[in-house]
């Protein structure tokens, strides 16, 4: 057999690379020159889907092979390829029916040689050859062809285990960084990100879409990563008693070939969508989120092993939230239990020292029979008293929980002056006497939080100003005899301008 060294020396070419695609193309160029044909292509099957999805071609121009790819190819000759794995020889492809598929945007073709090629067991594609040069296709070429195909399937097989080693390793990688970035402190939000952006670029999805369920009993995108526009995508919902999400409740992965059609497929986002998957994040059996990896309309369908992975890949991003979050609670937890333990020190030790010395001075100033000494102890007092409000005050502020808004009304103060102290420059001076949470209505501290925004506002105008002082006064009594609560806000302007307000309100409790 003249052309025997040629076939050793392509099998040995077909076996040196273990990049799937370039494999693909050098068997389909390799069978073309081996055989003598003008133009060749190779097909590969999905076997789940019993139909062709990727061409490779020999000797066609990018236009052609456009049109080809464009064509449905599981029914004439490359559809018999797989469905009837048996070699198929024409010496004029008009003459048989099953070409007619492949006429329309080819080439003038006349004879044609096909044959199946396995992995294994499992039929991967087909490999054909067109327009043999210098007459038909023979029986020599035939076995020769099967020949090539046979070490194509072990090649191609070599090259399915490199890709999906390769693949496996990538989403290993991506799973424990995901993990480490989760535990590393970041907030709730950053973390949906996270793993919205990881499995996406994994995926190599469209867009990476994190949902979590709704008070209604539905599913609300939260998290979503891509190229284009996500802020399309947040917010959209799934309704209660959708079969995508009966289906997700139940633990069970969601994979659809097309969303854009597919009837279980809901949202308005539904039509941008081709090719989704559609992944539980369960945690000790329940359903704590949805990971969806949706390619664009029209790409490539999940192979069986990309779901394998991502289902994994889920399934360890699940965990990392819930230990994320566990380790944010704890820490949180930490932080409170250190700011009771300050705020119990500085009541225990030192409000009652600065009280105790406050005690001391004020005796002291009774005795003292010089009216300089009496004036400049009556300051020192003034000054202490004020110094164990502003303790007070933090003590107050230490016992809130940072994240959480004030319900109270001495909260709400503190919220108010706190929030103007980053457009005054300095944080105003605090100061509440009597029990202002009992005492005050809610009525009554609304009016107040009204009027000291108000006041605050007016003294960031003024001109000057470097403190502010406000006094929360739960035991006034008002000239009709009620309880009343009142607001006293003044700051140091230069004399000649107002130099605050004062508001009383009766306290309704």
């Amino acid at each position: 057999m003249p052309r025997l060294p040629m076939l050793l020396e392509a099998v040995l070419g077909i076996g040196t690379d273990l990049e799937l695609h370039s494999t693909l193309q050098h068997i389909v160029d390799t069978a073309a020159e081996l055989m003598g044909a003008r133009y060749g292509a190779l097909e590969v099957a999905d076997p789940e889907r019993g139909r062709l999805t990727e061409l490779y071609t020999f000797g066609l121009s990018n236009a052609v092979h456009e049109k080809i790819a464009g064509l449905p190819r599981e029914t004439g000759l490359l559809g018999t390829l797989v469905t009837d794995p048996r070699p198929i020889r024409l010496d004029d492809l008009a003459a048989d029916p099953r070409a007619m598929s492949m006429a329309r945007g080819l080439p003038e073709m006349h004879s044609f040689l096909g044959v199946p090629i396995f992995v294994d067991t499992e039929v991967f594609g087909s490999v054909c050859l067109t327009e043999k040069k210098g007459g038909p296709f023979t029986e020599e070429d035939e076995s020769l062809l099967r020949v090539l195909a046979s070490q194509a399937g072990i090649a191609i097989g070599n090259a399915r285990l490199y890709g999906t080693a390769r693949q496996r390793e990538r989403w290993i990688e991506g799973a424990a960084a995901v993990t480490t970035a989760l535990l590393t402190g970041e907030t709730a939000e950053d973390a949906l990100m996270t793993v919205a952006e990881s499995a996406r670029i994994l995926a190599d999805a469209y867009a990476g879409v994190v949902l979590l369920p709704t008070e209604e009993g539905g599913m609300e995108i939260v998290a979503a990563s891509t190229e284009h526009d996500p802020d399309s995508i947040v917010g959209t919902t799934i309704q209660p008693g959708s079969p995508v999400l009966s289906q997700l409740l139940g633990g069970e992965p969601v994979f659809i070939d097309d969303s854009s059609t597919d009837p279980r497929m809901t949202t308005h986002v539904r039509s941008l969508f081709g090719p989704s998957m559609m992944l539980p994040l369960q945690s000790g059996g329940e359903l704590i989120g949805t990971l969806a990896l949706p390619r664009e309309r029209g790409g490539r369908p999940y192979s069986a092993v990309e779901r394998r992975l991502a289902i994994q890949f889920a399934s360890q991003a699940a965990l990392a939230l819930v230990l994320a979050n566990t380790q944010h609670n704890r820490e949180q937890l930490a932080v409170y239990e250190d700011r009771d333990r300050i705020a119990r020190d500085l009541h225990d030790l030192v409000v009652q020292r600065l009280f105790a010395t406050e005690m001391m001075l004020e005796s002291t100033r009774r005795r003292a029979e010089s009216p300089y000494l009496d004036d400049l102890l009556e300051r020192v007092v003034d000054e202490l008293d004020s110094t164990v409000q502003e303790v007070r005050t933090t003590i107050f502020t230490l016992q809130q929980p940072p994240a959480d808004a004030p319900t109270s009304l001495r909260g709400k103060v503190l919220r108010e002056t706190n929030g103007a102290a980053a457009l005054l420059g300095f944080r105003p001076s605090v100061h509440f006497t009597g029990a202002v949470d009992t005492l005050v209505g809610e009525a009554a501290g609304q009016q107040l939080i009204a009027a000291l925004r108000g006041a605050l506002a007016a003294a960031h105008r003024r001109e000057g100003v470097s403190a502010i002082e406000v006094e929360v006064d739960a035991t006034v009594q008002l000239v009709d005899g009620q309880d009343g609560v009142r607001l006293a806000v003044t700051d140091d302007a230069p004399r000649g301008e107002e130099r605050g307000t004062t508001v009383e309100w009766r306290a309704e409790r």
